[in-house]
């Protein structure tokens, strides 16, 4: 892990390879290490960086008061600190809001968006009261002791197809949860309402999402994609919410041809 500070906030992240700089933005309630087999495999074709947002993994705690707004301006921090030029961002459902309030600070940052069982942020393509719901489970689960959240009890987080020991992995990730990153990450993103911004882009989008996706429903996917004019829809058969652990391999394979298809 390397580190740089952001605004007073120490910003942890993983960089391997040497390439087209690719971003790779984690989502709520786990840290940087869900993209191990990216970091291992894209690295031979890309300069990969993946970070630990604030108040995740290695990364120092934000305010209580951040919201998505200021996790954008951390990272746009990073981006600038790490002078990396045109990445393509690669956000997976709180970092795929993430990606678009980036996209819309600063337009002229990401070469392209990837968005990975994403939303408009939760007031954005969810009903009021599944929103409400969300949030209570998100503050219920950071006041659990450290060690004691169970992905497994999050609903519809990833489906069959999730191999095994990616399961034991992701549990050990999420068990680590800090109370302070977690709340902050659940008020960011059930107050995140983002579909002014879909309209306006100006970059190449691939909505990659699983068709057996139970937190981000196909129809949240095509509202997306007929949102946003330059947008490359792929929905994946068998797959789920998780689809870069369920089939690391199908995954890369969909970004590196996006990506390749832009350059």
């Amino acid at each position: 892990m390397h580190r740089v500070e952001v605004d007073g906030i120490q910003v942890a992240f993983q960089r391997v390879g040497d390439g087209q700089p690719l971003l790779l933005l984690h989502g709520a309630a786990s840290d940087s290490r869900v993209w191990r087999v990216q970091l291992e495999e894209m690295a031979d074709e890309f300069t990969v960086v993946a970070w630990d947002a604030p108040g995740c993994g290695e990364s120092s705690d934000p305010p209580e008061t951040f919201r998505l707004p200021d996790y954008a301006r951390c990272l746009s921090g990073l981006i600038d600190a790490l002078d990396i030029e045109q990445p393509h961002l690669v956000g997976h459902s709180w970092g795929s809001g993430l990606a678009l309030e980036l996209y819309r600070q600063r337009p002229d940052v990401p070469r392209s968006l990837i968005l990975v069982g994403g939303y408009a942020g939760w007031a954005g393509s969810l009903p009021a009261d599944e929103v409400a719901r969300r949030l209570q489970f998100g503050l219920q689960a950071a006041e659990l002791a450290r060690g004691a959240f169970d992905p497994k009890s999050m609903p519809g987080l990833f489906s069959d197809a999730m191999p095994a020991e990616m399961v034991d992995e992701l549990v050990q990730i999420m068990s680590e949860i800090r109370p302070v990153g977690t709340r902050a990450m659940t008020h960011a993103f059930a107050e995140a309402d983002l579909r002014d911004v879909l309209g306006d882009i100006q970059v190449p989008v691939l909505v990659l999402h699983g068709e057996d996706d139970e937190r981000s429903s196909v129809d949240v996917a095509d509202a997306l994609h007929t949102a946003i004019p330059m947008s490359t829809l792929v929905v994946v058969a068998g797959l789920g919410h998780l689809l870069h652990l369920e089939s690391a391999e199908t995954f890369d394979a969909e970004v590196r041809a996006f990506i390749l298809s832009i350059a």
